[in-house]
């Protein structure tokens, strides 16, 4: 099993946020290569339309508001990996109004190397931070 972690301080309150990031529909609001996400199964599962058109489906795990973290699965993607587990978790930066976002998974790869495997949800994690970085950065102006 391979494994990847991509984190990022952003200008904002960890509420503030929580806010935006941390409902299961939530990811075209910030994250620009998923322009659609539509909820089913009573808010557990997301089907998500990729820029490119691909789909994704995932189903939410665990979900935790007080601590600002979710955990979700992949149940249909065009990636090469199984057992696919993600974590998104909002932390406070001590003695500071900002806030710390990371972003974790744990996958099998499946036909490509685990360093493909890392370097492809590194480089989506990564992405997606920096896209979360700018959607909050001119509220902190």
């Amino acid at each position: 099993m391979a494994t990847t972690t991509a984190s990022i301080d952003v200008p904002a309150s960890p509420d503030r946020t929580w806010q935006l990031i941390g409902g299961f529909d939530s990811l075209p609001d910030w994250l620009p290569y998923i322009p659609t996400s539509e909820l089913s199964e009573g808010g557990r599962v997301r089907s998500l339309r990729a820029e490119d058109g691909g789909v994704i489906i995932e189903r939410l795990e665990a979900f935790d508001n007080t601590a600002r973290t979710y955990t979700y699965s992949i149940l249909q993607a065009p990636f090469p990996v199984t057992g696919y587990l993600s974590t998104l978790t909002v932390h406070t930066v001590p003695g500071q109004d900002t806030a710390r976002v990371e972003w974790s998974g744990t996958f099998t790869p499946n036909g490509v190397t685990d360093e493909e495997a890392i370097a492809l949800f590194h480089g989506i994690y990564s992405d997606g931070l920096d896209a979360l970085h700018r959607t909050l950065a001119p509220e902190a102006a």
